[in-house]
């Protein structure tokens, strides 16, 4: 940061920083920093407020627990808050830490229990007389997330307390993670499928947790361990927290395999650090420090709580590993989106407890910040990810022999000629059949809401593509029973029950096809918005992008993504098959205005039990009704499931007429 910069000009930057990155890392689960550079932000930030505190806000970042709950599962309030810890960096930073409980304790002896942190997702796990109940992620703090569903799933999770007579509630709180060796399977498995893998263990436990369907929570192994103490009622409190870590054993959790040491002095806790400084690489799953906990509940008590975290634990982190090394070659990487994705591909070297070969440039952009050419000695980093990145170049070093950097014109899988969106950063293929993107692209052709073709799911695809039988969306229609008869999934009935899906797929809306081919930015409401003004897809491909951007609710990027993808040879040719095939190219007429629903607009908010959201909206439109996204005077209704947000409120404040699930379902069939 610049020192001649105003402080309220500078907190305030730094403050949106934190908080744009907050959202990546606990909403979207797509962080862009590591954890240490992250936590060099909020450190920066605390100065900053610690010589100035005129200029703190009740809603800085630091006077909060995490970023903000995500609305896409049912919101879950704590008994008791789930706080973040501290972190230290360094053995002054620890010791300053030890002084502070000591002076807390007035001189008492004390006893310290370290754990490892395990890189993960926190959760709470609830037991109502010794069945699992609920468990829900850490969220803010003070509100999670209801994951109960998909944490079943997770075998090292006891369905039942091992208890004959168990208390009326019993809460674990622990992590949920991800093995480094199941890891690297999901993210083999996710590369030959041509999809965007995860960047690490713990961003694939927290997508993982955070799945609509459990049974794809339930293929990707994650493991639970317990570590930390939440509400217990009809139970005996334990003294201690080697008490506790004991009970969740003998109940039937997993506990720290470095959860088994106690140590009485600093110097014990600095020894145990330096031990695993190395040896934490040879662990099944990743650490990116220790948790040091006072060990006596009554000690915790005593020593209580900031506004944010106990005083009475910290978590004892280990430094980002860096290497030095020289960058061989780079090589373009297609990703699910089309996105084409530079990596050093590096001189082999040790960093972080294993061999890298090769490192991710992010993208052009990132590559002519670092001034970055082949042949350069670079420093890297790892901190836990997978692929470190390139943080330096090392210009002093050079030769004059390094070659630059030059973008790719044509799509290294398919040769198709690729495209940059002013507003972005990333060169994208835009080729649909492109064989890198085909597989991700094939399973949403022929998703639910768009063509809709039971049976076709991933194992399926694979066998498909693998055995070259489905190159590219028209080869669906293609198909044969004899062809299907020749792969192992496939038995008689199962392969006419897929060719009946595929021929009944055929007469699917324009809007449905539409929405298949996976035009960037184009959802299923935008395909229905544009199917149902130009009626017909020779209309449709035959708008340029000032027509397309004057349809309602469309605009500049959707018309310039839409341009560009007709602009394809390849891909206007893939239509015209699809038409050959038998496949509706027009969207059928709405029917007529005195539909049982006409005039009437819904809102829908919260989960819904019984129907989808997509399948409540459906039966809006089939009776001559409107779905919209915002409540105001002239809304029918509002719809409210469960958990329901501003809109409701917002409904009731303006005298919207509210109907739950049940009533939504009752008008209806009225209505029919």
């Amino acid at each position: 940061m610049n020192p001649k910069r105003d402080p309220r000009e500078e907190l305030e930057a730094l403050t949106a920083e934190i908080r744009r990155h907050e959202r990546l890392y606990y909403v979207s689960d797509s962080p862009e920093l590591s954890d240490g550079e992250f936590d060099a932000l909020m450190n920066r930030l605390k100065e900053l407020e610690a010589a100035h505190p005129e200029l703190v806000s009740d809603s800085s970042p630091t006077r909060r627990v995490g970023g903000e709950r995500a609305n896409t599962f049912a919101s879950v309030p704590h008994r008791i808050p789930m706080l973040s810890l501290d972190n230290c960096y360094s053995e002054h930073e620890f010791l300053e830490w030890h002084e502070r409980v000591k002076k807390g304790l007035n001189g008492e002896p004390y006893e310290m229990v370290v754990e490892a942190k395990i890189d993960g997702l926190s959760c709470s796990i609830e037991y109502e007389k010794g069945s699992l109940a609920r468990a829900s992620t850490r969220g803010d703090g003070e509100t999670g997330e209801d994951v109960t569903l998909n944490v079943r799933t997770i075998r090292s999770v006891p369905l039942k307390l091992d208890l004959s007579k168990p208390p009326p509630v019993f809460e674990a709180r622990g992590e949920v993670y991800m093995d480094k060796a199941d890891f690297a399977g999901l993210r083999e498995a996710a590369l030959e499928a041509g999809e965007e893998p995860f960047v690490n263990p713990r961003n694939a436990a927290a997508g993982s947790l955070r799945q609509k369907d459990p049974g794809v929570t339930a293929g990707r192994r994650l493991k639970f361990i317990a570590h930390s103490y939440g509400y217990l009622e009809g139970m005996v409190e334990p003294d201690s927290h080697w008490e506790y870590l004991n009970i969740c054993r003998a109940l039937g959790f997993n506990i720290s395999t470095l959860g088994n040491r106690t140590c009485r002095s600093a110097e014990e806790v600095l020894a145990f650090y330096a031990e695993y400084a190395e040896k934490r690489f040879t662990l099944p799953f990743e650490i990116d420090g220790l948790v040091i906990k006072i060990n006596s509940r009554r000690q915790q008590k005593l020593l209580g709580f900031t506004s944010k975290s106990p005083r009475w634990a910290i978590a004892f982190k280990y430094p980002a590993q860096q290497a030095t090394t020289t960058v061989l070659r780079v090589e373009f990487s297609v990703g699910r989106t089309g996105a084409i994705t530079p990596v050093a591909e590096l001189e082999p070297v040790k960093c972080g407890g294993v061999t890298i070969s090769s490192a991710t440039l992010h993208n052009f952009d990132e590559i002519a910040r670092l001034g970055l050419k082949t042949g350069d000695k670079v420093v890297i980093e790892r901190a836990g990810e997978v692929i470190p990145k390139v943080v330096k170049v090392l210009a002093a070093a050079r030769t004059g022999a390094e070659k630059e950097i030059i973008p790719p014109k044509a799509c290294p899988s398919c040769g198709s000629e690729v495209f940059r969106d002013e507003e972005e950063v990333a060169l994208r293929c835009v080729n649909p059949c492109c064989p890198v993107q085909f597989r991700r692209a094939l399973l949403h052709f022929s998703a639910r809401d768009a063509m809709n073709i039971e049976g076709f799911g991933v194992s399926s695809t694979e066998q498909l593509v693998g055995k070259g039988l489905v190159k590219g969306f028209p080869d669906i229609y293609r198909l044969k029973k004899e062809d299907l008869l020749g792969l192992e999934l496939f038995k008689d009935k199962k392969a006419d029950n897929l060719l009946s899906e595929i021929d009944r797929s055929r007469a699917r809306p324009l809007s449905r096809l539409i929405y298949a081919l996976g035009i960037r930015h184009i959802g299923e409401k935008n395909a229905r918005v544009l199917a149902g003004h130009f009626r017909t897809m020779s209309a449709f491909m035959a708008a340029g992008p000032e027509e397309l951007a004057r349809v309602s609710d469309v605009g500049p990027v959707i018309a310039e993504a839409v341009t560009e993808f007709f602009k394809s040879a390849a891909t206007r040719a893939m239509v015209a098959e699809l038409a050959g095939l038998g496949l509706r190219m027009d969207e059928p007429e709405p029917k007529a205005s005195g539909g049982a629903l006409a005039g009437k607009t819904f809102v829908f908010t919260g989960e819904l039990k019984t129907l989808t959201r997509s399948e409540a909206q459906g039966l809006v439109r089939e009776l001559g009704g409107k779905e919209t996204s915002s409540v105001s005077a002239k809304t029918s209704y509002v719809v409210a499931g469960a958990e329901p947000g501003s809109k409701y409120e917002k409904a009731k404040k303006l005298g919207v007429p509210v109907l739950s699930e049940e009533e939504f379902i009752q008008l209806t069939k009225k209505e029919r």
